[in-house]
């Protein structure tokens, strides 16, 4: 494995991890900003907690477990869309900037809010990234291009084989036994 992954998925990790220990241990702490992505979230999807409490515990939990898959290597392209996941409704919940009246504030809020969206880049990317290895898509391509290759191979074999057999069959069926 390359040394650039080696440290950069680890640091890619630390902060989903820290953030995500914090939201698990404290969620009581984020859950009022979290309030207006979270609710409209759950009306739609039965499968979350109604809870915004437990639903902010519980991209805490996914963003742990995630942040230590991909600080590890282990599965790193799933745990990078898990964290990308979660870090969506987390901006959109965190960093509201358009609505702070303050510019100061504001100001910060941005900052945060596209910190957020080039960290959301680098996920993606990780996402993408195959380790230096071709890809499922192009493995799978070049297999398909292989067998046509192969059965073609067998098919002007089998043509070219034919003929002189046949004709040999028919030799033999007019010889004396």
């Amino acid at each position: 494995m390359s040394l650039l992954r080696v440290l950069g998925r680890p640091m890619l990790a630390s902060m989903f991890l820290t953030g995500g220990l914090n939201s698990v241990r404290d969620p009581e702490a984020v859950a009022p900003a979290a309030e207006p992505v979270v609710q409209p979230v759950t009306e739609r999807v039965s499968a979350l907690p109604d809870r915004t409490e437990q639903v902010v515990r519980l991209s805490g939990a996914v963003q742990v477990v995630a942040g230590l898959m991909l600080a590890t290597g282990r599965m790193p392209r799933p745990a990078a869309l898990a964290i990308a996941a979660t870090l969506v409704p987390t901006t959109l919940a965190g960093h509201r900037f358009w609505e702070a009246e303050d510019p100061s504030e504001r100001a910060q809020q941005r900052i945060h809010f596209f910190k957020n969206m080039s960290m959301l880049g680098g996920l993606l990317i990780a996402a993408d990234d195959t380790g230096a290895r071709p890809s499922v898509l192009w493995r799978g391509s070049h297999a398909a291009r292989d067998l046509r290759r192969d059965a073609s191979l067998v098919r002007r074999s089998v043509r070219g084989t034919a003929g002189p057999a046949a004709a040999a069959g028919r030799i033999r069926a007019k010889l004396p036994a």
